[in-house]
C-alpha cells in the first residue's frame, strides 16, 4: 500500500511539475503585457494598457490579425466537412484503399513541420500561391483537416450505425439520414473538429514563413519577424489575447463534449 501511494504521489507530483513548467511562460508573459516600461522587465514596475492601444492603433498589426482571422475561419469552413466526409468514407468504405487513404490524410501531423512548409512553398511558388490568402487558406486546411479526421472518426467508430440504416430503410437517401441521424449525435467531435482547426491555423508559424507576405502577412509571422528585430512588448498583449481566445475556443471544446457526453446519458 506504501509503495503504491508513493508511487501514486511521485506521479502526481512529475504531473504538476510538469503542468508548471509549461504555464510558467504564459504566467510571465500576461503581466509584461499590462507593463507601462518600453521594455520587458519582470515583474513590472508599473502597469498599463500601453501595449494593448498599441497594438490596435496599429494598421500593420490589425491588417495582420485580420488576414489571420479571415485565413482560419475560412479554413476551418472547409476542411471540417472535407474531414467529415473522409472520417464516414474511411470508417464505413469497404474499399481497400480506405486504410491507405488514413494514412494520407494524416501525413501533416506525422511529417516535421519545416518539411511541410518546404513542400508547400515548392508547390505554391510553382502555383503563383506564395503571398496570397488563398494560399494561406490552403495551406492551413490541409494541416487542419487531420484534426478532424481524428475527432469525427473517433465518434464515428462507436456510433451505432443501425439507426442510420433505419432511417435508409424508411426511405431517406444516405446523405439526408446522416444529415439526420448521424451528424446530430456526433456534432461535439464536429465542433471539437472545427475548432482545432482554427486553433492551429490561428498559431501557425513555420508554413507562414515560407507562404505569407506583404499585405497577406499573418500575424503570428510578423510577431517571429518583429522579435528578431527588437523586443517589442506589443507582442507580450498579442500573445495574451491569443492565449485568452485559445482557452475560450477549448472550453467551447469541453462544454460541447460535456452537453453531448450528458444528451446521450
Amino acid at each position: 500500500m506504501n509503495k503504491i501511494s508513493f508511487g501514486r504521489f511521485t506521479l502526481g507530483a512529475g504531473v504538476v511539475l510538469i503542468l508548471v513548467f509549461l504555464m510558467l511562460p504564459v504566467v510571465i508573459v500576461v503581466p509584461l503585457s499590462f507593463s507601462d516600461t518600453r521594455f520587458m522587465t519582470f515583474p513590472p514596475p508599473a502597469y498599463s494598457l500601453r501595449w494593448y492601444h498599441s497594438f490596435f492603433d496599429n494598421p500593420a498589426w490589425i491588417e495582420a490579425a485580420r488576414v489571420t482571422l479571415t485565413a482560419s475561419v475560412c479554413a476551418a469552413l472547409i476542411a471540417t466537412p472535407l474531414g467529415i466526409a473522409a472520417a464516414y468514407g474511411i470508417q464505413h468504405g469497404s474499399h481497400w484503399s480506405m486504410k491507405y487513404l488514413r494514412t494520407l490524410l494524416m501525413l501533416p501531423l506525422m511529417v516535421p513541420i519545416i518539411i511541410v512548409a518546404v513542400g508547400v512553398f515548392f508547390v505554391f511558388t510553382q502555383a503563383g500561391y506564395v503571398n496570397t490568402l488563398g494560399g494561406l487558406i490552403v495551406a492551413d486546411t490541409m494541416l487542419g483537416l487531420p484534426y478532424v479526421l481524428i475527432s469525427v472518426g473517433a465518434d464515428l467508430r462507436t456510433f451505432d450505425r443501425t439507426q442510420e440504416m433505419v432511417a435508409r430503410s424508411l426511405g431517406m437517401n444516405r446523405f439526408r439520414s446522416f444529415m439526420a441521424v448521424t451528424l446530430p449525435q456526433i456534432k461535439a467531435s464536429v465542433i471539437s473538429g472545427a475548432v482545432f482547426v482554427f486553433i492551429q491555423a490561428l498559431d501557425e508559424t513555420v508554413v507562414a514563413l515560407f507562404i505569407s507576405g506583404g499585405s497577406n502577412q499573418t500575424l503570428t509571422r510578423r510577431m517571429f519577424v518583429t522579435l528578431r528585430d527588437e523586443i517589442d512588448p506589443t507582442i507580450a498583449a498579442i500573445s495574451t489575447m491569443l492565449t485568452a481566445l485559445t482557452l475560450c475556443l477549448v472550453m467551447i471544446v469541453v462544454v460541447s463534449r460535456r452537453s453531448s457526453t450528458v444528451a446521450r446519458a
